[in-house]
C-alpha cells in the first residue's frame, strides 16, 4: 500500500472553501447595505421630525398672536422635508381651548388653515375656516360681576342671563347681520318691571364686542345656541398670519 497522501482528497476540500468565501463576501455587503439604508431612514425621520416642530412653533408662534392663547398645530399629510424646499404646507390645523376675541375669554376653537406659504417671519394663507364654541362659564366669566348667572336654550335660540343676584332674567340672542354677530335683547324683565337701560345695554355691548373680531380676516357664517353656549362657524379667505414681533422664530 502506498503511503503518500491523497492529493485528490485534499484538492476537493480546498475547491470547496470558495463558495464559502463569495457567500460571505455577499453577506457582508448585504449587512452593509442595509446599515446604510437604516442609517438614511434614520436621518430622514430624524429631519422630519426637527422641521416638524420647526415649522409647529413658527406657525403656533403667530396663531397665538392672533388668538391670545396658546394652541396645538397639527399638519396634513405632506412631509414637512419638502415644505423645508417649497416653503408650502397643503394644510395645518390649530386648536385652542381658551382663546381671546376682543373682551371674550373662554372660547375654544378648531381652525383649519389651507394652502400656506411661509415668508420669513410671517405666513401667507390662501383659505381658512374655523368652529368656534363659547360655553355658558366663558360668557359669565366675560360678564364678569354683570351678571351672576347664564344659561343658554337651545330650542328658543336664546341665552337667559341673571342679573341683580338672580331677580331679574335678560333673554338675549345671537344672530348675523351682514358679515358680523349682533346680540339683541329678547325681553329683560324684573318682576314685570323693565330693566335699567344701561345695565342691559352694557351686557349687550360686552356679548357683541366678544363676537367682532376673528383671526385671518374671518368672518361669521353661522351662530347657533347650544345646550351649554354659543357656536360659530367662521371662513376666511386669502389673508396673513401676522409675525409676533416678540420672538426671533423664522419661517
Amino acid at each position: 500500500m502506498s503511503s503518500h497522501p491523497d492529493y485528490g482528497t485534499d484538492t476537493t476540500v480546498a475547491m470547496g472553501a470558495r463558495p464559502g468565501g463569495t457567500g460571505n463576501l455577499r453577506r457582508n455587503l448585504l449587512i452593509a447595505g442595509l446599515v446604510v439604508v437604516l442609517v438614511a431612514i434614520a436621518a430622514l425621520v430624524g429631519a422630519e421630525t426637527y422641521y416638524r416642530k420647526h415649522y409647529a412653533d413658527c406657525i403656533a408662534t403667530q396663531a397665538e398672536h392672533d388668538l391670545g392663547s396658546k394652541v396645538s398645530v397639527h399638519f396634513g399629510a405632506k412631509p414637512l422635508l419638502l415644505t423645508a424646499i417649497d416653503h408650502k404646507v397643503g394644510s395645518v390645523t390649530v386648536d385652542s381651548d381658551d382663546a381671546k376675541f376682543g373682551p371674550a375669554v373662554g372660547m375654544k376653537v378648531h381652525a383649519k388653515i389651507n394652502d400656506v406659504r411661509m415668508a420669513g417671519r410671517g405666513a401667507d394663507v390662501g383659505s381658512s375656516s374655523a368652529d368656534v364654541t363659547w360655553s355658558d362659564d366663558g360668557i359669565q366669566q366675560t360678564l364678569k360681576g354683570m351678571v351672576s348667572d347664564v344659561k343658554s336654550d337651545a330650542s328658543a335660540g336664546t341665552l337667559t342671563v341673571k342679573v341683580l343676584g338672580g331677580l331679574a332674567d335678560l333673554q338675549l340672542k345671537p344672530q348675523i347681520v351682514g358679515n358680523q354677530i349682533q346680540v339683541t335683547t329678547a325681553s329683560a324683565s324684573l318682576l314685570g318691571i323693565g330693566l335699567p337701560t344701561d345695565l342691559v345695554s352694557g351686557i349687550v355691548d360686552v356679548m357683541t364686542q366678544s363676537l367682532q373680531t376673528y383671526p385671518l380676516d374671518m368672518h361669521p357664517t353661522a351662530v347657533h345656541v347650544t345646550d351649554n353656549g354659543l357656536s360659530v362657524q367662521l371662513t376666511g379667505g386669502a389673508s396673513q398670519l401676522q409675525a409676533n414681533e416678540n420672538t426671533d422664530i423664522r419661517c
